[in-house]
C-alpha cells in the first residue's frame, strides 16, 4: 500500500474528524474481505510526499471482544501500516491512554494526537504535551481537529512516520503496573485541571441526566420531544411530496395514454405509484428523527441513556445498548438491526437484532393499518362476529 498510517482511538474522540480533515473528499469507505464493519481510507499529500491513512473503526481496547476490536487488532498485527496514530481526547486522556499504552504493546511505530485541544482548554484542562511524550516514549501531538488548529504538525509528523524517520519509542523505565494504572499516573502527570463555570455547570447537567430522580423524566421528555418533532414536522413535507408526485403522475398518464393498459398500469399503479408513495411517507421523517438523534450521540447523551437503562434492560438478560437500536428502529428498522453491533456480546446482540425488527417503524405503519382495517371493522371498530 505504499506509505500508510492507521488511525485508531476510542469512540467519540475525534478520530473521523481528523480522519475527513487530513484526507479531505480523498477518501472511500468499504467494508473488508469478509468483514462487516465499516473501514475508510483516504490518502493526503505533504510536501510531495503522499500518505494513505486508513481510519480503523472506534474500540476501546485491543481485547477482541467486539468485530470492531477484532478488525483494529487484525490490522495492527498483520497489516501493511508504517506506523500507527492513536488519536486521543484531551478532555479525558486517561481513558484514552489505556488503548495507547495497548497498542505500544503491539508495534512501536507510533504517534499519539491528543486532540479536542480547544475544548480541553473551555472546561479547564490544561495538557502538557511535552510531559506526555517524555512518560509515553512517543512523539505527542496537539490539534484541534474541527479548527484545523495543529493539523499541518500532524500531518508532517504522519510524513515522518510512514517514511520511516520515526521508528519506536524510547520507552522510559516503568514501575510493574497494571495498564490501568499505568494511564492514570501519566495522566496525573500531564494534565492540570482547573473546572471553569462551564465545566462546573456541565458536570451538575451529567449528573442530573444520569441520576435516578431525574434521568428518566428527563429522558422520556427529550425522546417524546423527538419523536413529536418527527411526526409533527414530516407532516407538510410528506404532503407537498405527495402532491407533486400526484401531479407528475397525471403529465405521466396523459402522456402514456396510448400505451397498452396492461404496461401502462404496470408502470404507472405499480412502479411509479409505489415508489413514490414510499418517498412521500418514509423520506421526511427519517429526515427529521435520524439528524435530530445524531446531534444527542454528537453531545453524548445516548451513551448516557444506555448507562441508565442498562440495569434495568439486565433483568431481562439484555444490554442496555439495545434502548439505542430499539430508538433507531423507530426511525426505520434496517438502521435499528445494523445498530446492533455495537452491542460486544453475541447472545445479547442477537436478542437486540430480534427485539428491534418487531418495533413499527415508517414502512410498517401502512401495513399495520391495512391489517387493523381487515380484522376491526363496523362502526365503533367492533371485531368482526361479536
Amino acid at each position: 500500500m505504499g506509505s500508510c498510517v492507521a488511525l485508531v482511538g476510542n469512540p467519540n474522540v475525534g478520530k473521523s474528524t481528523v480522519f475527513n480533515a487530513l484526507t479531505g473528499l480523498h477518501q472511500h469507505t468499504g467494508n473488508w474481505a469478509g468483514k462487516t464493519v465499516d473501514v475508510a481510507t483516504g490518502t493526503f499529500t505533504w510536501q510531495g510526499s503522499e500518505v494513505t491513512v486508513v481510519d480503523l473503526p472506534g474500540t476501546y481496547s485491543l481485547q477482541t471482544a467486539s468485530p470492531e476490536e477484532d478488525i483494529a487488532l487484525d490490522y495492527l498485527l498483520h497489516g501493511q501500516a508504517n506506523g500507527v496514530v492513536v488519536v486521543c481526547d484531551a478532555t479525558c486522556l486517561e481513558r484514552n491512554l489505556i488503548l495507547a499504552l495497548q497498542v505500544l504493546e503491539v508495534t512501536g511505530n507510533v504517534v499519539v494526537c491528543v486532540n479536542l485541544m480547544d475544548e480541553a482548554q473551555r472546561l479547564g484542562v490544561q495538557v502538557d504535551l511535552t510531559v506526555l511524550a517524555d512518560a509515553l516514549g512517543v512523539t505527542v501531538v496537539g490539534v484541534s481537529a474541527g479548527t484545523g488548529a495543529g493539523l499541518d504538525t500532524l500531518r508532517e509528523v504522519m510524513v515522518r512516520l510512514a517514511e520511516g524517520e520515526i521508528t519506536g519509542p524510547v520507552r522510559p523505565a516503568q514501575l510493574p503496573m497494571e495498564r490501568v494504572c499505568t494511564a492514570q499516573a501519566y495522566a496525573r502527570q500531564a494534565v492540570d485541571t482547573t473546572p471553569t463555570p462551564q465545566a462546573r455547570r456541565q458536570a451538575v447537567w451529567n449528573k442530573r441526566l444520569v441520576s435516578g430522580f431525574t434521568a428518566i423524566p428527563l429522558m422520556l421528555v427529550l425522546l417524546a420531544g423527538v419523536m413529536w418533532l418527527t411526526v409533527a414536522g414530516a407532516n407538510l413535507p410528506s404532503s407537498l411530496l405527495s402532491q407533486g408526485f400526484d401531479w407528475l403522475g397525471q403529465q405521466l398518464e396523459a402522456w402514456m395514454r396510448g400505451w397498452d393498459p396492461a404496461l401502462r398500469a404496470f408502470l404507472l399503479d405499480g412502479v411509479y405509484g409505489v415508489t413514490t408513495w414510499v418517498v412521500s411517507v418514509m423520506l421526511p421523517p427519517m429526515a427529521i428523527f435520524f439528524p435530530l438523534f445524531t446531534l444527542l450521540e454528537d453531545l453524548g447523551y445516548l451513551p448516557r441513556v444506555a448507562f441508565v437503562l442498562d440495569h434495568a434492560f439486565q433483568k431481562a438478560r439484555a444490554c442496555g445498548k439495545q434502548a439505542l437500536t430499539m430508538c433507531m428502529s423507530l426511525g426505520c428498522t434496517a438502521c435499528g438491526v445494523t445498530g446492533c453491533r455495537i452491542i460486544d456480546s453475541p447472545r445479547e446482540r442477537l436478542a437486540a437484532m430480534l427485539t428491534s425488527s418487531l418495533v413499527p417503524c415508517n414502512g410498517k405503519f401502512p401495513t399495520l393499518l391495512a391489517l387493523i382495517t381487515l380484522f376491526l371493522v363496523g362502526q365503533g371498530g367492533s371485531l368482526t362476529g361479536a
